[in-house]
């Protein structure tokens, strides 16, 4: 084999088959946990109901940055600040 030659195996790009399956596997969970997770959250107190909403916002709702406005032209005080 020439040194830097790729001359067999896998495709650039191609998928590993393991990863593959798991990807599967855990798709098709993710997709069961779906359908339950309405009657799942509603037998849970509400503080741990709270949690597992907190943790799932950033997964629905993009995450807001603070904007800043100046006016006129940019100082060395509020350029980038």
């Amino acid at each position: 084999m020439a040194i830097g030659l790729k001359t067999g195996g896998r495709k650039a790009g191609t998928e590993n088959k393991t990863t593959k399956e798991i990807r599967t596997v855990l798709k098709s969970v993710i997709n069961n946990e779906l359908i339950n997770i309405e009657t799942l959250l509603n037998e849970m107190q509400p503080k741990e109901r709270l949690e597992i909403v907190v943790k799932l916002i950033p997964y629905v709702l993009p995450k807001i940055e603070t904007v800043r406005a100046s006016f006129g032209e940019p100082t060395e005080h509020n350029f980038f600040d």
